[in-house]
């Protein structure tokens, strides 16, 4: 079934008893990870209980279709309802979809008692076979997660912050609006580095946020960018690290760089009929975090536009490989950035 949008919070309060498999989905990584959380907490006794609580990824059930019903049947030591959480349902490799949504399919066609099947995928089209079936199945549900802006972003502030008796003067809320929202999980933890920051009972001005949320704002799939942009080979070690450690998908870092190229160059052509460097900058949709325009105007500057070109195509077939190959992406990622890094101020 299909959730509306006004339906999500109560769904996720009181889930449907008879409900056996939901599938949480959506841009927003950080806010599908808090709500498939939020959900095996709401149905197991306890959600770190490993006899109690199985963690499979897409890939495992692509290659071992079975083990997706191996692991909704058996049946909990401790009593209680038995969990399966699924990590990256959606892998990219080619018919690794349609094998997970075929293992989907047979667990809701003969479901083995009454576990709960907890799935979390990326962006899916409304054409995507796995968004499908939960969509059309009676005894499954889609949650989508989007990211916050207006007034979700408005409650998370206040859910946040009040506690501690933080104010925010409408300066501050405007430009924490305008800035944060992309990611549930970066959001929350911004916020609460702020209230740490701040300290019980503050009235924050603006300039009291972005001193806060600056560099701190940057998610570490911009870390990873912003370091091959610039030719930090050191700084891209560490922030790649720290990405894959997170469970950012090799394809999505590969598709942020690109974009990040594509940015380079729009700021360098207007660079190059004699635009200062915000000026150059105007006019991308979405906007560069205003605190980081500097930082990519000086990558534009060092980046000539046949090194660009190179770049996005090697970011490309990279991409291609790891739909198309056997090889491990993280390694076709990591090379793949690698000669970023090394084409960064080659002219």
């Amino acid at each position: 079934m299909k959730l509306k949008f006004n339906q999500i919070e109560g769904f996720l309060r009181k889930p449907d008893p008879a409900i056996q498999a939901i599938l949480v989905f959506g841009p927003d990584d950080g806010l599908a990870r808090e709500r498939a959380t939020l959900l095996a907490k709401g149905a197991a006794a306890d959600p770190d209980d490993p006899f109690l609580v199985a963690h499979l990824t897409g890939a495992e059930i692509a290659a071992d279709p079975a083990r997706l019903l191996d692991e909704a049947a058996a049946i909990p030591l401790t009593g209680g309802r038995r969990i399966v959480r699924v990590r990256d349902a959606s892998p990219s490799t080619p018919g690794a979809g349609e094998a997970v949504a075929k293992a989907v399919r047979a667990l809701l066609e003969d479901p083995p008692g009454d576990s709960l099947v907890i799935m979390q995928a990326g962006d899916l089209n409304p054409r995507a076979p796995l968004r499908k079936l939960f969509e059309a199945a009676d005894t499954a549900m889609a949650v989508p997660c989007y990211a916050d802006d207006g007034a979700r972003l408005d409650r998370l502030l206040d859910e946040i912050l009040s506690p501690h008796g933080i104010t925010l003067t409408p300066d501050a809320r405007a430009w924490l609006s305008a800035n944060l929202g992309s990611d549930r999980g970066v959001t929350r933890s911004e916020l609460e580095k702020l209230a740490l920051y701040a300290g019980d009972n503050a009235r924050l001005e603006q300039a009291d946020v972005e001193a806060c949320i600056d560099d701190n704002g940057l998610q570490s799939m911009d870390r990873i960018v912003i370091a091959a942009g610039a030719g930090d080979r050191a700084e891209l070690d560490r922030a790649l690290s720290v990405g894959l450690a997170e469970g950012q998908n090799p394809v999505s870092i590969l598709r942020a760089m690109n974009w990040h190229l594509q940015r380079l160059q729009w700021i360098k052509a207007g660079l190059d009929t004699g635009r200062d460097g915000r000026g150059a900058a105007q006019g991308l949709q979405p906007p560069i975090f205003v605190l980081h325009v500097d930082r990519f105007v000086g990558q534009a500057r060092r980046w000539s536009g046949s090194a660009l070109a190179r770049g996005m195509q090697g970011v490309m077939e990279a991409e291609r490989l790891c739909k198309q190959t056997g090889m491990p992406m993280e390694s076709i990622c990591g090379r793949a950035l690698l000669q970023v890094t090394a084409l960064a101020g080659k002219k």
